[in-house]
């Protein structure tokens, strides 16, 4: 009981500071710049932001298990450009879609067998699968494949227009892709075993094998997701770009795992939510667009997010202390 109402407070404190911090920003934004407080740019950094939105809710899960995956920004790439290679070469979106969403379930399969069963630690075996993945976009091709397929172009123009006083708003349709792969994560973490086991292993994961909790399962599911999720959010960019590139989303593990940490999830495992690593990518999504305004180096971005994840470590690692001194005192 202790140490749920000690999960609950870091996590509860984290999300109130990631909404107050995505508020204080946007409203700042809102003073600085016109039309910046608009819905459209609002919406826009949903529209901007899905496929990073569902690769963060999958590497939630893994966070929460207390590992790590940083092979998912490879898996973002080798999705848009084995996707785009196959379309070019005259396979139909129903089939090309399933084959690389199966190529990153498998993946995240060996990645978390091999944390499991051999003992290999997280970041060692998910650095060798993003240089492994990363290649084989190089190995495809090392130039830009542009996607002609007609159901990509619809999902990536498919879109509810709207007027909001006199300006337009939009909304596309892969957006509501990204909200019910959100949904289904908090379902499955807050109402399943699964869920509950995903927690128990994070916080204590030698008590949740006395416990009878099934650990091997779960620690490879858990990678499973991420792969998954990874790939999902490979074919939304796909929508958003309508390109494959080698080369294209480096770095991004560090927006996925930065959106988690500063939306609550501790890095330790054993808190967090989705719900707080959708509100780390809109902070994300908030920065980039000021960084846009003050037409500043895109890097700008990168140095920002760094520094606001080393400070929800540390605040999270101050919270944690301060409630295990309670703890004692109690």
């Amino acid at each position: 009981m202790i140490t749920k109402t000690k999960s609950l407070k870091v996590e509860n404190i984290s999300m109130i500071i990631a909404c107050a911090l995505f508020v204080l920003m946007f409203v700042a934004g809102s003073a600085m710049y016109d039309h910046f407080g608009s819905v459209s740019t609002f919406l826009n950094l949903f529209n901007d932001n899905a496929y990073l939105i569902v690769v963060a809710v999958g590497i939630t899960f893994v966070l929460l298990t207390g590992g790590i995956d940083i092979s998912v920004s490879s898996v973002v790439a080798f999705t848009c450009v084995f996707s785009a290679f196959l379309l070019q070469r005259g396979w139909p979106a129903f089939i090309v879609i399933p084959v690389v969403l199966l190529v990153g379930l498998l993946n995240g399969f060996l990645i978390g067998y091999c944390v499991q069963v051999f003992h290999i630690q997280p970041f060692i075996i998910t650095l060798a699968s993003q240089f492994l993945l990363r290649g084989m976009c190089a190995v495809v091709s090392t130039v830009s494949i542009p996607i002609e397929n007609d159901f990509y172009k619809a999902a990536a123009l498919s879109k509810l227009s709207f007027k909001v006083g006199r300006a337009n708003a939009k909304f596309y349709l892969y957006v509501f892709l990204a909200l019910i792969v959100v949904f289904i994560a908090y379902y499955v973490l807050k109402y399943t075993r699964f869920g509950r086991t995903v927690y128990a292993i994070g916080s204590n994961e030698l008590s949740a094998g006395y416990m009878g909790l099934d650990v091997k399962r779960v620690k490879i599911g858990v990678y499973m997701i991420s792969g998954f999720c990874a790939a999902l959010g490979g074919v939304i960019f796909s929508f958003y770009t309508l390109a494959g590139y080698s080369l294209q989303n480096m770095g991004m593990e560090l927006d996925a795992i930065s959106s988690a940490v500063i939306g609550g999830t501790l890095l330790t495992g054993g808190v967090g939510n989705v719900w707080g690593s959708v509100i780390g990518v809109l902070i994300q999504g908030v920065i980039q667009t000021i960084v846009t305004y003050q037409n500043l180096n895109a890097w700008w971005t990168r140095v920002t997010i760094a520094a606001l994840l080393c400070l929800f470590i540390v605040l999270q690692r101050i919270i944690s202390i301060r409630a295990d001194r309670q703890k004692g005192k109690g």
